[in-house]
């Protein structure tokens, strides 16, 4: 199971979130997803316990908690959706052809 964590504040860490959710059980993993454009976090991340027990008691606790200046969304992340490739790429589909109408 891993947590979604929301609303954070970008100049959080991944150390940061470390020692928050230490508090709760033992870390294994922290993600921190960064913009590719600017590196700057995204405003959310994705904690992985040891145990269930630990992530539901961490959700019990920080959901909702005001942590550096932001009220913190808390909850079990769901699984990533699958995106089709049809849906790649497309600005809106149609098969319209451009067509040069100003013919002199």
């Amino acid at each position: 199971m891993s947590i979604y964590v929301g609303n954070l504040s970008y100049q959080v860490t991944e150390e940061d979130l470390k020692q928050a959710f230490a508090e709760y059980g033992t870390v294994n993993r922290v993600q921190l997803p960064t913009d590719r454009e600017t590196g700057r976090p995204r405003g959310f991340a994705f904690v992985e316990m040891e145990s269930d027990t630990q992530e539901q008691a961490a959700i019990d606790a920080l959901d909702g908690a005001e942590w550096m200046g932001r009220d913190l969304k808390v909850n079990k992340a769901k699984p990533r959706e699958e995106r089709s490739n049809s849906s790649r790429g497309s600005w809106g589909g149609g098969n319209a052809r451009r067509t040069n109408n100003n013919r002199y």
